[in-house]
């Protein structure tokens, strides 16, 4: 019986959108609801299993701990695209690594919540309604406000549409950036020191990877005006996290709505967590139940491909 293992399932969750019983007769499954704690106690914990379903980049498919599990045969993830995967690795071990559909209107959706939880001091104003408190904090308007947003891709599109719709000015950068998709969108083409210097919410939605690694550090914050605030719902590394700390304890900028880090889950005793400027989600711009029943059910569905020798949505 195939052995498989669902990864990261941080919520224990994956049991309510699949039904593992009735897979019970097929597979040998085992649910991790917990992070491993390294590299080496995951290879450790997986070194008995065939398939790996993974959520998003939670556990890194490194090249080490892709050539230490000797049995794996099948990586699956959710979504169409997973930059924490060795690919070549894989395929080197001959590993089918496949994906699935993603829903990817949540995480705009949770980037206004963020803007807006800025503006009107949602942080403050929530905890203190809670302390007995009453209007305690002036909120600004986001009409007339510029939006600068770095990537216009698939995500950075709906947030400047979103835009728009308040009355901002949105402008847009990256290294890449479609003048067409501009035009298309009444969004302003511009340098990314012109985008830096000039908007009042900085957002961020462009892929990790090398290539936009540490695109924001101190240099960039400190040219930011100091009532800007910097939203990155993307990936931890592309913001330098340390710089971000230095900036926001010294009020360089006003604020930063985050929902990614550069090591996830976020520590305990990370700084961020102490900063009254920071408003902070744990990584759940894509988790939503409509996006949770595609992962799950598109997860299985691969996996049965993969075993029958037809892998579908493979990732090359």
């Amino acid at each position: 019986m195939l052995k498989v293992a669902i990864l990261d399932d941080y919520q224990n969750v994956s049991q309510q959108f699949v039904d593992i019983e009735k897979l019970s007769g097929k597979y040998e499954i085992k649910i991790f609801s917990e992070p491993f704690t390294d590299e080496a106690d995951a290879i450790e914990q997986l070194s008995d299993f065939e398939a790996l379903l993974i959520m998003r980049e939670r556990t890194p498919m490194s090249k080490n701990l892709i050539d230490n599990l000797s049995k794996l045969k099948f990586i699956i993830t959710s979504g169409t695209r997973n930059n924490s995967i060795d690919l070549e690795a894989a395929k080197k071990r001959k590993i089918i690594v496949s994906g699935t559909e993603i829903n990817i209107n949540p995480t705009p959706e949770l980037t206004w919540g963020l803007i807006l939880g800025l503006a009107r001091n949602f942080k403050e104003e929530i905890d203190n309604m809670y302390q007995g408190y009453w209007q305690t904090t002036v909120g600004i308007e986001l009409k007339g406000k510029i939006l600068g947003l770095i990537g216009l891709g698939r995500v950075g599109s709906q947030v400047a549409k979103i835009g728009k719709a308040f009355g901002m000015q949105v402008m847009a950068w990256s290294e890449n950036l479609s003048l067409d998709k501009c035009k298309e969108l009444d969004v302003l083409p511009c340098s990314k020191d012109d985008l830096i210097k000039n908007s009042d919410f900085l957002s961020i939605h462009v892929q990790g990877g090398e290539r936009y690694k540490d695109c924001i550090t101190l240099k960039e914050l400190d040219k930011m005006k100091k009532t800007a605030f910097l939203i990155n719902t993307s990936r931890g590394p592309i913001v330098n996290e340390d710089d971000l700390i230095i900036a926001l304890s010294t009020n360089e900028i006003a604020g930063a709505g985050l929902d990614v880090y550069e090591k996830e889950p976020l520590p305990e005793n990370n700084k961020l967590r102490f900063l009254p400027n920071a408003l902070l989600m744990p990584h759940i711009g894509y988790v939503t139940a409509e996006n949770y029943n595609i992962f799950y059910n598109q997860m299985i569905e691969s996996l049965e491909a993969c075993v029958n020798g037809k892998p579908i949505r493979v990732i090359e």
